[in-house]
This record gives C-alpha cells, sequence and structure tokens, in this order.
C-alpha cells in the first residue's frame, strides 16, 4: 500500500461555523509544491460530508474563491465541504511562465500539457482528477466522503468543470459553472493555451479533447442537469433567462447583446451559445440550463450572489444515493 501523502495545514480558519484550512503539500503530478484550500462545516465534526471542488480562473489562486466567492455561506448549511486547489504550478522557472496572466502561472487550463516544455510539470488534469482528490480523501478520511463529489468553477475554472465533468461519466455526481469559456478552441484564451501546451501541430485535436462544446456533442453518459450563470445584457424577444432557460432557437450567432455586463463575454471568451446549440445537438436541450444575468459582471461579486444556487444544485445529487 502506498504511504499516505503528506500535508501541512498552514493556517486553520473560523468560517461560517466551520473552519477553512490553508494547506500545502509536495505534488508528485506537477513536481513541485502546490497549495489548497479546504472548507470543511460544522457538520464534518461528527459525520463524513460530500465535497465540492472549485476551479478557480485565470491569475487565480487558492485564495481568490475562498475569500470571495462566499460558497462557505450555503456549504454550511447544507454540510458540504468544498475544496479550492490553485490554478496552476508555481515557480518552476519555466522561461515565460510568469510573463502572461492567460498562459503560465495562474493558467494551467485544467489539461496535461504534452508540448515541451509544459509537459513535465504543467499536468493540472492529473493533479485536479487523481492526485488532489486523493490526497484529501487520505488525509481527511474521517471527515470527507470520497464517494460523494461534485465540481463547479468560473471562467477557466468554469471550462475545467464542465470538461472533466464530461470527460470523466459518473465520477462527479453533478457540475455547475459561472461564466464558463465553453468553447476554448473557438475563443481567444483557448487557442492561445492549447496552442503552447499541445503544440502547433496537435492543439486543435488534443483541444477537442478538453472542450466542453465538444465533449458534449459526443456525450452517452444519459440525462444531463447543467447550471451555468453567464452575465450580460440579452435581448428577451430572444431569450427568457430565468429561470428556464433561453428559447432562441437558432444558435447559429450569439444574442443581441446590449449595455456592458461581462465584457469577456462580448469578447468572444466565453461562448455559451456554442455549448447550448450542441447540447441541442446531442438531444440534451433540456439538460443544460444557462441563466443569463443581467447587470452583473465577471467578478466575484457575481458569484457571492449566486453561491447558495450552486451549492444547492450541488446537494441535490450530493445527498443522493445514485450517481447522475
Amino acid at each position: 500500500m502506498a504511504a499516505t501523502a503528506t500535508v501541512t495545514i498552514n493556517a486553520t480558519i473560523a468560517s461560517f461555523g466551520g473552519k477553512l484550512l490553508k494547506v500545502a503539500h509536495n505534488a508528485k503530478t506537477t513536481g513541485c509544491e502546490m497549495k489548497f484550500n479546504l472548507y470543511l462545516p460544522p457538520q464534518s465534526g461528527s459525520a463524513k460530508v460530500p465535497l465540492l471542488i472549485w476551479l478557480s480562473g485565470l491569475t487565480c489562486t487558492a485564495e481568490n474563491a475562498s475569500e470571495k466567492a462566499f460558497f462557505q455561506h450555503g456549504a454550511s448549511k447544507r454540510g458540504i465541504a468544498v475544496l479550492y486547489p490553485d490554478t496552476s504550478p508555481r515557480g518552476i522557472g519555466i522561461k515565460g511562465e510568469d510573463d502572461a496572466y492567460d498562459f503560465g502561472s495562474g493558467a494551467g487550463f485544467y489539461v496535461d500539457a504534452t508540448a515541451d516544455p509544459w509537459a513535465t510539470n504543467y499536468r493540472m488534469y492529473s493533479y485536479i482528477t487523481e492526485e488532489l482528490p486523493q490526497t484529501v480523501f487520505e488525509n481527511f478520511a474521517t471527515q470527507i466522503d470520497a464517494a460523494r463529489v461534485s465540481i463547479s468553477g468560473h471562467s477557466m475554472g468554469g471550462h475545467g468543470a464542465l470538461s472533466l465533468y464530461l470527460k470523466n461519466p459518473g465520477k462527479y455526481k453533478s457540475v455547475s459553472a459561472f461564466a464558463p469559456i465553453a468553447n476554448p478552441l473557438k475563443a481567444p484564451w483557448g487557442e492561445k493555451a492549447f496552442k503552447g501546451y499541445f503544440g502547433e501541430a496537435d492543439w486543435q485535436t488534443k483541444g477537442a479533447e478538453h472542450d466542453s462544446t465538444e465533449l458534449l456533442k459526443k456525450w452517452k453518459g444519459g440525462p444531463l442537469d447543467i447550471l451555468i450563470d453567464v452575465v450580460s445584457f440579452v435581448d428577451f424577444d430572444f431569450y427568457f433567462a430565468f429561470p428556464l432557460g433561453p428559447e432562441h432557437t437558432d444558435f447559429s450567432t450569439p444574442p443581441p447583446v446590449q449595455g456592458t455586463g461581462d465584457n469577456f463575454y462580448k469578447q468572444g471568451q466565453l461562448l455559451p451559445e456554442n455549448l447550448l446549440a450542441a447540447a441541442k445537438e446531442a438531444g440534451q436541450e433540456k439538460g443544460v440550463r444557462v441563466r443569463f444575468q443581467p447587470d452583473y459582471d465577471h467578478s466575484y461579486y457575481t458569484m457571492a450572489t449566486f453561491a447558495d444556487d450552486h451549492i444547492e444544485h450541488a446537494a441535490k445529487y450530493l445527498f443522493l444515493s445514485g450517481t447522475l
């Protein structure tokens, strides 16, 4: 039997009746020290609780969402632990690693790189799906139920949550996302990341293996129930946004966008329309619920506002005996 991975708890902070732990460990997958935050709700003191993995967006660390998104509020009421990983390896020393906000440090894109010099350390897909949860389950075995895990995320992390869920049917009980990069093959952020991590020759074929829109087209895992909040001003002649999702049936072009809302949506970085078109193609249009929220933006104000909704979405499945 392999030895339990050692973790160091650097801080314990009270939060909504539970405890937020700031944790570090030496990760074999990435070849460096990785940090994560773990929220243990008050119920974890007397029984095992399910786990929600939260994947953050570009530039973020384990700190951002745990300090500003307020998932602990709903999680403490429902008895759900929340795991906040980092978004990339740190301090590897690769030339150019820290040059851009959208590639390298803070921008691992939840893939395993195959192109040099990134392939050795930038293996966030394997870290998030294998090493990190196993480390958490081993070190917090009396508090966390390894059989009940859901996943969610924001922006790049929304891409990560959706793609990990769709690539691994049955691994996660539920998935939700805020403003995800839903079709990275067609988005400037995604194209840059995939070209860098997979190489110019392979970025489209390998990228398709991590593109939620492409994965959804091929989905054979049964009925879906995906909750997505996207921020924009939309023409409600085209979209009936809340709570049932869009009624617009022409998915070839995005709806007219008015006002400001989420500038990244307007820049074509998110492309939820493409995900909705893929859902229709796969016969899953009722299983992908996109709520277009007017007046908000791409920030943590939005996540804090709707965090409880996403906790409730996860709880609906984390407290069932079956698997989606």
